[in-house]
């Protein structure tokens, strides 16, 4: 439990901002579970009216905007290892270390087993970079931030549109093994294909999330993740949220009816902005809680249990060897069961958090990062 003296005090805007992630990556995840990954990226798929504008809406409101809000919280938990490290008289820098040795490790063992799309792997080698820009100052990790976001901006399209069709023989696999495969089979599906996406991802995915880890170290530098009333979130809520909205969902809306590729590099171009507003709008919304959403916003800080659990046990719905259910619901129920999975998870550990202090793969990463001695 935190101590009263602590609650008041405690920054309330990650709790928040981490819940409500989680529910918007898992319907992103959703569709690369329960689907086929290959099919290109300037091809979304949707095979009737419902599924494509289920796709619209995820494209439109959370493809590219969840996967920043949980980079953005990267940076800010950098911030909150180097205040907690010399408390407890621990080199930072061997605890960092350790801590991305230990997300490669889960990352690693997520992408061959589970989801090949795994985002820790990312976060371990883009975070190694972050060590770097740990002692700069807010102006220059904003723009270093900004920077990176643009980078991602030109960069990603290009190498998503040169991505060559994955041939008709390589799909029909997918989908046998997914549909009545093995376990074994499926893993080793996914292995090839976390061994073949991960160079690109990095790349496609990477640069963004480090430019979000600087904007989030900013923010923590510059007391506004202490401050949810601070004029900067303000600002990202009048000129951020509602316009890249609408930007984003027109964006979706070319991306899925129109011409697919301007629509595709406008999906990114507006995937900064509509983060930005949700940062702004998370603020506003970060206020003390009545005792039952305590419980639901304290599971959200075991977002990495409830992550890597999604994929654990979406993975065993929609493949053959559990429930079979790949491609054979709509995208909306899909989603649907994405949501209940989640929903679940979250009710699970709060009932876990309130005898452990940790969730369970919390624990297992902890146990990597400190040394022996400091557990």
């Amino acid at each position: 439990m935190i101590p009263q003296s602590d609650r008041a005090t405690r920054a309330l805007m990650p709790d928040y901002l981490r819940l409500i992630a989680l529910f918007g990556i898992v319907v992103v995840n959703v569709q690369f579970i329960g689907f086929s990954a290959l099919h290109g990226f300037a091809d979304p798929l949707g095979e009737s009216a419902g599924d494509a504008v289920a796709l619209w809406l995820v494209n439109g409101l959370a493809l590219f905007k969840t996967y920043g809000l949980f980079s953005f919280m990267f940076g800010v938990g950098l911030g909150f290892l180097m205040r907690a490290a010399p408390r407890r008289g621990l080199p930072f820098g061997r605890v960092y270390r350790n801590r991305m040795i230990g997300l490669a490790i889960l990352g690693i063992a997520h992408g061959c087993l589970f989801f090949p799309g795994d985002i820790l792997t990312i976060y371990a080698i883009t975070g190694a970079a972050l060590y770097l820009a740990r002692d700069w100052p807010v102006q220059r990790l904003m723009g270093a931030g900004a920077a990176l976001l643009f980078a991602q901006i030109v960069i990603a399209p290009i190498l998503l549109l040169a991505t060559p069709a994955t041939p008709p023989d390589i799909v029909a696999l997918e989908r046998d093994i997914l549909t009545h495969g093995s376990f074994f089979d499926a893993v080793a599906l996914r292995s090839i294909g976390f061994a073949f996406i991960m160079p690109s991802f990095l790349v496609i995915q990477g640069i963004a999330a480090l430019g979000w880890f600087c904007l989030g170290l900013a923010a923590l530098k510059a007391g506004m993740i202490d401050d949810s009333a601070h004029p900067l979130w303000q600002r990202a809520r009048r000129w951020c949220l509602g316009p890249g909205v609408f930007m984003s969902l027109l964006a979706a809306a070319l991306w899925q009816w129109g011409p697919s590729v301007p629509g595709a590099v406008l999906t990114l171009v507006a995937a900064p902005i509509v983060t930005l507003g949700y940062l702004g709008l998370i603020a506003a919304i970060a206020r003390p809680p009545g005792p039952m959403l305590a419980q639901l916003l304290a599971a959200g800080g075991s977002s990495l249990s409830i992550y890597l659990g999604q994929s654990i046990i979406l993975s065993s719905i929609f493949a053959g060897y559990g429930l079979g259910l790949w491609g054979a619901v709509d995208r909306v129920e899909a989603i649907a069961i994405a949501v209940a999975v989640t929903a679940g998870l979250i009710g699970a550990i709060s009932v876990w958090r309130r005898r452990f202090a940790l969730g369970p793969f919390e624990w297992v990463l902890h146990q990597m990062t400190y040394p022996r001695d400091a557990r």
